[in-house]
């Protein structure tokens, strides 16, 4: 009996916040059509059913703006101003966010998908990720950094190649990586 009531409890939790934002935003979209039906009504003499989809449609919008500014961004400086007084925490999140935001964020790293050769005589080779091509400041004018993932693992390799050993390839850079790191296992996208 007290596995049931446990089980009861976690179906609840499970379908509780989906059921009450289905009910806010049916409940809302029933007080928009209302109140833009009467108006529509008052004032040209038309009815137009569904009108309430647009003003749900604009209201959604306007609480994702307004959570996003009042509670979203807030939160997260405070996060950020928490973590850079943490010396050791602060060098963990920006290593792993510049890794991140490589990956999916605004100035994607890993879009220059390559073919590296890495063993002149049995041509062995690797695939990978230009990162950097100016590497001046290492005194390399003739290599670029290219990156390795690891297969089943969200680690990789930094390597300085010349350029003549790399080979740039035209394949998608999201399928290439998930192809790396599934070890070849996920194939590629049919387009």
């Amino acid at each position: 009996m007290k596995k049931l009531a446990n089980y009861l409890l976690q179906g609840i939790l499970y379908i509780a916040p989906l059921s009450i934002t289905a009910y806010i935003i049916y409940s809302v979209f029933m007080f928009l059509d209302g109140i833009s039906q009467k108006l529509i009504i008052k004032y040209f003499d038309v009815q137009i059913p569904g009108l309430g989809i647009l003003g749900l449609f604009v209201f959604l919008i306007l609480v994702g703006i307004i959570g996003r500014t009042i509670i979203a961004d807030p939160l997260k400086l405070l996060f950020k101003k928490i973590i850079i007084r943490i010396p050791l925490l602060n060098f963990v999140y920006s290593a792993l966010n510049d890794l991140f935001s490589a990956f999916v964020g605004k100035e994607k790293k890993f879009n220059q998908p390559v073919l590296v050769k890495v063993n002149l005589i049995s041509d062995l080779e690797k695939l990978g990720f230009i990162t950097e091509e100016n590497l001046t400041v290492l005194g390399e004018q003739e290599k670029v950094a290219v990156y390795f993932p690891h297969s089943y693992n969200f680690s990789g390799e930094l390597f300085i190649v010349p350029k003549d050993q790399i080979k740039p390839i035209n394949v998608n850079s999201g399928d290439l990586m998930k192809f790396i790191v599934s070890a070849g296992l996920t194939g590629w996208q049919k387009g």
